[in-house]
């Protein structure tokens, strides 16, 4: 499979950003669509997970190998000259010039990562998990729901259904980890509000409600504050 192709490089990423080895997960419901959902318009396969590209308890930075057979007649060609013209620099050890390639490359929206000594040229993509919203970083449980998406993905090669793109620029897309939905796990522990203003998914809302029962998470506050109120004070003002 595509996906365990992706992961052969797992241990080797994992040294390349100084990680442990993936913790346990939660137990959730596994496996995954054996087909695309209605309404996708892709599907990705990442490559390990760097811990740091978490944003926030919502949001993560990916990227996916320009050898997929979807990026690989998409990558612009003044990119790819640019990989070779790093190569090469490095090769001749002139490594400010490889530098200023470099930086080019990732002005670019893509970044060469070095992979048990092979460079790999991948695509920079940012993923909205779609239908939760997530305390805000500043907010209370936003750091821990940063942490737990942080612990979900770390080091893993990841399952993207893009449903579409938010005005951010940002993909929106169902997440799946080691088969299981992250999304799920991260409304069912209480690190999520199932975002209803623009996802009407019945199990969602399920998971959401399981975890206010059990007061997991940030239910264990009598009255969170929900994320879209506090954007919105805060674009007010208030």
């Amino acid at each position: 499979m595509q996906n365990d192709r992706s992961c052969f490089s797992l241990q080797g990423l994992l040294a390349f950003y100084g990680l442990q080895l993936p913790h346990t997960l939660a137990q959730v419901s596994a496996g995954g669509p054996t087909s695309l959902p209605q309404g996708v318009k892709f599907e990705m396969q990442t490559l390990p997970v760097d811990p740091k590209a978490v944003a926030d308890g919502d949001t993560i930075t990916v990227y996916v190998s320009t050898t997929d057979t979807r990026e690989s007649s998409s990558v612009p060609g003044e990119v790819h000259m640019a990989a070779v013209q790093r190569s090469k620099a490095r090769a001749e050890r002139n490594y400010g010039k490889a530098d200023a390639l470099q930086k080019k490359i990732v002005e670019a929206g893509y970044r060469v990562i070095n992979v048990q000594n092979e460079e790999i040229l991948a695509r920079k993509y940012r993923i909205r998990l779609r239908g939760i919203d997530a305390p805000e970083s500043s907010m209370p449980y936003g750091k821990e729901a940063k942490e737990e998406l942080a612990n979900l993905v770390q080091g893993k090669c990841l399952r993207v259904f893009v449903y579409g793109e938010d005005r951010y620029r940002r993909c929106v897309g169902d997440i799946y980890c080691n088969g299981m939905f992250v999304q799920e796990v991260m409304l069912k522990k209480g690190f999520a509000w199932h975002y209803t203003a623009y996802d009407k998914r019945r199990e969602l809302e399920t998971w959401e409600k399981e975890a206010r029962a059990k007061r997991v998470g940030l239910w264990a506050s009598s009255n969170p504050e929900m994320p879209w109120e506090w954007r919105k004070d805060r674009r007010e003002g208030r």
